[in-house]
């Protein structure tokens, strides 16, 4: 594993921001890192980082202790962007990527190359304070790559964003991870996440609820969809043992369904209802499995 996160935990006085999450990523993987606002997402990026001291747990970072000799090889995109408005792209990036070890003529190269990317090649020399809110994010996700970090924490790294400047990042992010870099990445989006993402972690009030690849997790989970159309009232296939039903439309019927089981019981009840024009049994999509996990039912 290129990085192993063990049981870190941050106590604040009586309050237990983050409480043994444990978690690892290896090379060329994206890991997304899910959970509500204030679920403990961003104070665990900066103990993996060593800007928050964790209370206990260790990061280790390619077999060796997390500490300021691996900064050159991270870059963080935080949720509360932060670039310097007075100062031009140019001045701004040659800046930022001075403090990870660059030369000038790396340097250039790379600003050159990540702005024809983000198709932004004529606010080089424009001043920060006068980009849109979209290329400014475009600036500061340049800055946080721009070294080719090893590990890239991205935390809503598309927010606000039009749906072609999304679809530009994600190349690039996709680029990047498709070369080695390992990517956390969180979003409140299921479906970037579902989209970019090997791996999930949730968390809900600062504990680890779900972490494993996205494919084995939707596989296993605990209940399924069935989708049922035809001309038929279906209602009382809720009665079906294990069967309950999500929502009716003109066109079809869903019912969540706790096991293949309870599939094969609603099937039998089904095919004797008359013509069907579809019984389809569906894997929880992330979204459903996210708000099952964190929704309001578990406040």
């Amino acid at each position: 594993m290129s990085l192993i996160v063990r049981n870190i935990t941050k106590v604040y006085k009586d309050t237990k921001a983050v409480e043994d999450v444990s978690f690892s990523l290896k090379e060329g993987k994206m890991l997304g890192f899910l959970g509500r606002n204030g679920a403990g997402k961003t104070t665990t990026f900066r103990m993996i980082l060593g800007l928050t001291e964790m209370t206990r747990g260790e990061v280790l970072f390619w077999g060796e202790k997390m500490t300021n000799k691996f900064n050159n090889q991270i870059g963080y995109l935080p949720e509360e962007r932060g670039l310097h408005p007075k100062l031009t792209v140019s001045q701004e990036l040659f800046y930022l990527a001075s403090l990870k070890g660059m030369n000038k003529k790396e340097i250039k190269k790379e600003v050159s190359y990540w702005m024809k990317k983000f198709d932004i090649e004529e606010n080089i020399n424009k001043k920060i304070e006068s980009l849109s809110k979209g290329n400014q994010q475009k600036i500061q996700l340049i800055a946080s790559l721009i070294h080719k970090p090893k590990l890239l924490i991205l935390d809503e790294p598309f927010s606000g964003l039009d749906p072609i400047n999304v679809e530009l990042l994600k190349r690039a992010v996709i680029e990047l991870n498709s070369k080695g870099t390992m990517i956390i990445f969180s979003s409140h989006r299921m479906d970037h996440v579902e989209e970019l993402c090997d791996d999930i972690c949730l968390i809900n009030k600062g504990k680890l609820v779900l972490n494993g690849s996205i494919n084995d997790i939707k596989k296993d989970y605990g209940y399924k969809k069935v989708i049922i159309e035809g001309n038929i009232d279906f209602s009382r296939l809720s009665n079906v043992p294990g069967v309950s039903k999500m929502e009716t439309n003109k066109k079809q019927s869903i019912f969540k369904i706790e096991n293949y089981d309870a599939a094969e019981l609603l099937f039998n009840e089904v095919k004797d209802m008359g013509f069907i024009q579809r019984f389809q049994i569906v894997e929880p999509s992330l979204n459903d499995i996210y708000i099952d996990q964190v929704g309001e039912k578990n406040e």
